[in-house]
């Protein structure tokens, strides 16, 4: 994509209403606008993060053996009447009525939706395990949304659900999630930390909150520094198999939100210089919670000695939105963001530093098209605007590496090459250069 013909509208002042890092250089990127409070519109460079994010998530899900499906946005609220959450959930659900006079509901979660879809098509052991998972925008009138996407009102979410004949096989499904959640994370270039969690509003008896340490993080955590070093699962890991020594693996060191936290047993358990006492952000939250919903919603199977019996059923989450936030907020410098490759908008950033130089642009239009042939995702900044300008602005934007073309570098044959990450600089020939970068 040529900078000169993108919609990239960035700001060089902080936003007064941005109070945290990520809020600020989102803004300031041109990756989203505010449409109201606590609701954005995504421009073309945050949409196109957004949907490397999405992508990741997907083939992690599918890869663990669920299935996508869509479902609504708006819900009828007879489903949540019969699962008796209607009046519980309180204000934070937008209620609506239709021009029938029928109570509806924005989604804020799926629960009640997807065990209806189930209960109606499912009646037999035979048909189990199932998982269930869709992508799609969600609404919760937070009394104050802040922290831009951290805490907004209307979110794109990953959600979930598992259908199983019994205990023992939901926490197998329970299993697969947290280690797909455990390599999601991963190759979205985070460190993630499961913590046992509260299941709140959700219900149920077993819960895991994926946590992402950062100065801003809302909450605070208690955890052994062992977590900083583990590795995440590899591809080729058997999701058929028995995935509970890995679970086990990363619940057995301790790692506590202020809710869950017990210093008795925090100081029991971690050697004092292994203490870690610092805030977090959530991004990912699952949840086992057995029949409380398969009961009064009738997603009954029959078993295989013919008894009718209510579905075993687990929940998992990750904020998709939100995490877009949590990267920057874990990944930034004082001149901007610095974009993990695998969920960058563009892995190089062309820079010509002089756009009305015959050589110049012609070198650049040669490489700009070497990358287009080779699938490798680059912004070209062909604006006739100052080299400071260009540079303050790919710093900001924060795509893994710049490649700097200019008259004198042309001229003993070289570009200069830079690591946003690292700050690393280096003047290499154009085939050095385009070999470092994978061509």
């Amino acid at each position: 994509m040529r900078l000169s013909a993108y919609f990239l509208p960035t700001l060089k002042e902080n936003p007064t209403e941005a109070q945290i890092v990520s809020h600020r250089y989102m803004l300031r990127a041109g990756m989203i606008r505010q449409a109201t409070s606590g609701i954005y519109s995504w421009l073309p460079m945050g949409l196109k993060v957004l949907r490397k994010v999405e992508q990741i998530i997907r083939e992690e899900q599918n890869r663990a053996g669920a299935q996508e499906i869509l479902m609504p946005t708006i819900q009828p609220a007879d489903l949540w009447k019969k699962s008796g959450r209607y009046d519980d959930y309180g204000k934070e659900m937008l209620r609506i009525e239709d021009r029938h006079g029928r109570d509806m509901l924005y989604g804020p979660t799926n629960e009640e939706m997807v065990t209806e879809i189930f209960a109606n098509a499912v009646k037999s052991y035979k048909d189990l395990p199932k998982n269930l998972y869709h992508i799609q925008w969600k609404f919760r009138d937070e009394v104050r949304p802040r922290f831009g996407v951290m805490r907004g009102r209307e979110f794109f979410m990953k959600d979930a659900y598992s259908f199983d004949i019994d205990f023992e096989s939901a926490k197998a499904a329970y299993n697969r999630m947290f280690v797909s959640y455990l390599r999601t994370f991963e190759r979205l270039g985070l460190r993630a930390i499961p913590m046992a969690a509260d299941t709140g509003p959700i219900g149920g008896d077993l819960s895991h909150e994926f946590i992402i340490l950062a100065d801003t993080g809302e909450s605070e955590v208690f955890c052994h520094s062992d977590f900083l070093e583990k590795v995440s699962p590899s591809a080729d890991v058997d999701y058929s198999g028995d995935l509970q020594p890995i679970v086990d693996d990363w619940t057995s060191i301790y790692a506590a939100t202020d809710e869950m936290y017990v210093k008795e047993d925090f100081e029991g358990s971690v050697p004092e210089d292994k203490r870690m006492q610092c805030r977090g952000i959530e991004v990912g939250h699952i949840f086992h919670f057995g029949t409380k919903y398969s009961e009064p919603m009738g997603a009954y199977v029959l078993n295989s000695e013919g008894e009718n019996v209510p579905v075993f059923m687990g929940s998992y989450g990750i904020g998709v939105s939100r995490l877009l936030g949590a990267i920057i907020e874990a990944s930034h410098d004082e001149n901007g963001i610095i974009w993990p490759e695998a969920v960058a908008p563009y892995k190089v950033g062309l820079i010509n530093l002089k756009a009305k130089d015959e050589d110049c642009a012609k070198a650049c239009d040669d490489l700009y098209q070497k990358f287009n042939a080779a699938g490798v995702d680059c912004l070209y900044d062909d604006r006739d605007t100052s080299a400071g300008a260009k540079f303050k602005d790919m710093d900001l934007i924060g795509l893994p590496w710049q490649m700097v073309v200019g008259p004198r570098g042309l001229k003993n044959g070289v570009v200069e090459l830079k690591n946003r990450k690292t700050g690393e600089k280096e003047e290499l020939t154009l085939e050095a250069a385009l070999s470092k970068l994978g061509l």
